[in-house]
């Protein structure tokens, strides 16, 4: 990890800076990719499947079958687990259903709204080295809890051509009935535009390499809503003296074994804890199985050594980390006033990992500054509200001269005549 002590405060923005990736083909590869699978359907998914996953298919969807043996395929404590986590998602994202107020605006005119479920949605549940299953659980149990009629999956399909059972025991745990053997952009592709097998939805969730992502952002740009850009995953320690340098390093390294264009960042105001988490990063990092993706992860990632804590905070805001862990004596009292941060984790005791799996908040996040403006996904990501407003005669009466003087100052005729020809008529029944 690069240190750097007491730095001026004016060149912490560019010491936080995250790793750029070359883009420089990146747009027109994967747009290649969005319109042949527009063009040729299951097809084209069938020879993407061929050249990036090595895997000759005969049937891109997930059997019935494969789905009901998944569960003969996962050991009885992963199981357990799942079961666990999936009701401490379900507890804490159910409670998100909230009721929405009915209000009288004025005298005569009443508003409201209604939350309504997207009937179909595209979940992507990335593949590669590990099995997110718990990604799955992520999405799909706030898909299930607003309501959603149609539920995609797709994912990735290992060399043998099977995707992965823990991946398909947790689809089937919470409710998932259709997974599709696709990764990729063109997964992106398949749920946006629909192909002979998978249906085209109308929002599309979850994380993915930088191809994944920037499929998302090119089918965002037409008819298809996407959850959030996202980027490399990252974390953000915040700590102080009271910190235990080993669970310091086992959070930046937890971070640093996502993928090698990850990113571990702490910030702290004692020297001596850096030199600390230093010593046990390079101790823990021995014991990995991911060890070579870490070590590339620490390449881009950060030691900042800052003058007092005020500087960390407004660090952090700016940073606007994904991940931010604070490792503080007064910890609850800092995290009130974190303003950019994807999930917060507070305390000692309180580790990533946590949010990552079981707390019950959701891990799919915003990264790269994102969460300056977005939130992590949530019960109402897979809804959207519609207003309405009643208007009795009473209320037109009152609110409608304000609205025909409005029209008129903006030279839009019709809109005032929409008005004035119902106060007309009102005044006609007298």
């Amino acid at each position: 990890m690069k240190r750097y002590d007491l730095p001026a405060s004016k060149d912490i923005p560019a010491l936080l800076k995250r790793p750029l990736m070359s883009v420089d083909t990146l747009f027109d590869t994967v747009a290649a990719i969005l319109a042949d699978v527009k063009d040729r359907g299951d097809q084209a998914l069938f020879d993407y499947g061929r050249r990036f996953d090595g895997v000759e298919l005969d049937c891109l969807e997930v059997s019935e079958l494969e789905l009901a043996e998944s569960e003969d395929h996962v050991s009885d404590d992963l199981k357990h687990a799942i079961n666990i986590a999936k009701q401490t998602i379900t507890v804490f994202h159910a409670a998100q259903d909230m009721p929405l107020p009915s209000v009288t605006t004025t005298t005569g005119v009443t508003c409201w709204q209604k939350a309504l479920p997207i009937e179909r949605v595209g979940l992507y549940v990335p593949g590669g080295s590990a099995p997110l299953f718990s990604t799955v659980l992520m999405l799909a149990i706030p898909a299930h809890l607003a309501g959603c009629n149609e539920i995609v999956l797709c994912t990735p399909p290992g060399k043998d051509g099977c995707i992965h059972p823990a991946v398909l025991y947790a689809a089937k745990v919470a409710g998932v009935k259709r997974v599709f053997k696709v990764g990729g952009a063109q997964a992106i592709a398949a749920m946006a535009y629909g192909t002979e097998s998978i249906s085209k939805v109308y929002k599309i969730f979850g994380p993915g390499n930088q191809y994944v992502t920037a499929a998302k952002q090119l089918v965002g740009l037409h008819d298809i809503a996407i959850d959030m850009p996202a980027g490399p995953s990252e974390v953000e320690v915040l700590a102080d003296e009271t910190a235990n340098p080993a669970f310091v390093a086992a959070d930046l390294l937890s971070q640093a074994e996502h993928g090698r264009d990850s990113q571990s960042i702490l910030l702290t105001t004692h020297a001596v804890l850096a030199d600390r988490v230093e010593a046990e990063v390079e101790r823990q990092l021995q014991t990995l199985s991911r060890k070579d993706i870490a070590v590339e992860s620490l390449k881009n990632s950060i030691i900042l050594v800052l003058s007092s804590l005020e500087e960390a905070i407004d660090a952090t805001n700016e940073y606007a980390p994904e991940h931010l862990i604070l490792e503080l004596k007064n910890a609850r009292l800092v995290a009130e006033r974190i303003t950019n941060a994807g999930s917060v984790f507070i305390g000692h005791l309180t580790p990533e990992s946590a949010g990552d799996y079981a707390s019950g908040t959701n891990h799919t996040l915003p990264t790269n500054g994102y969460a300056k403006a977005y939130s992590g996904v949530n019960l109402d990501s897979f809804r959207k509200r519609i207003t309405y407003q009643e208007i009795t005669a009473e209320g037109l009466k009152k609110l409608g001269p304000v609205i025909e003087v409005m029209a008129e100052a903006e030279a839009l005729t019709a809109h005032k005549q929409a008005v004035t020809i119902r106060l007309q008529q009102l005044n006609e029944e007298k």
